[in-house]
């Protein structure tokens, strides 16, 4: 697969730069997705075009804009989340944008991110929005867990669950474990499941909202 990606690279010029959609996968922060080779070159210039190959002509393409990663000129990762927008789906940029900032891909870049790890997280966030809750803090410690989110001032922690990472005994019991200790500091836990904030979103809120008043 590398071998194709630097053979691309190599055939669309001495300041190509693999990019886009491949960029995202040569990262590890997108699945590879079939078809062309994306690669960005810093001209407007007409390059014959090749089979296989995706050209993208960016004049605005700099030299600190591409770094070597696995021996193959590519997008720098914030580079990479600018030009997936408008060529994937949102919420692929999504994914890559989250897969970098857990990879710590991202410090200092100036790319803005809210701090979720997944599509329920950020669909939490959504909903908060909607039924006029205060934004809570996302993915932050207190003591020695992450919680998913947090109303500081009111004690207030919410966990929203999905089977892809509380699937499982030792998820369950690391749970309920988590439970136990926050309650036993003065926390209030909630736990919501992705199907709960589509089925019962009026429930879920005045529970939310029931929750913060308690403790004001």
């Amino acid at each position: 697969m590398e071998t194709r990606l630097m053979a691309a690279v190599l055939a669309s010029g001495r300041d190509a730069a693999l990019s886009h959609a491949s960029a995202a996968a040569h990262w590890s922060l997108l699945r590879p997705i079939a078809g062309p080779v994306d690669v960005s070159v810093p001209t407007q210039a007409g390059r014959r075009r090749r089979p296989g190959i995706r050209l993208h002509r960016r004049a605005s393409l700099r030299s600190e804009d591409i770094v070597r990663h696995r021996g193959i000129p590519v997008t720098t990762p914030a580079r990479t989340i600018a030009d997936l927008h408008g060529a994937v789906s949102p919420r692929l940029v999504r994914r890559a944008t989250r897969q970098a900032e857990i990879l710590g891909l991202l410090r200092g870049s100036g790319v803005a991110t809210d701090r979720t790890r997944s599509d329920l997280e950020r669909d939490f966030l959504r909903f908060c929005r909607r039924h006029g809750l205060p934004a809570p803090e996302v993915n932050v410690r207190v003591g020695g867990w992450t919680v998913d989110f947090l109303w500081r001032a009111e004690r207030v922690v919410v966990e929203t669950d999905s089977l892809g990472y509380h699937r499982g005994s030792v998820a369950f019991e690391d749970d309920h474990a988590r439970d136990l200790d926050l309650r036993a500091h003065g926390y209030d836990v909630r736990r919501f499941t992705g199907r709960q904030l589509r089925q019962n979103p009026a429930q879920v809120a005045a529970d939310i909202q029931d929750a913060l008043a308690c403790a004001s």
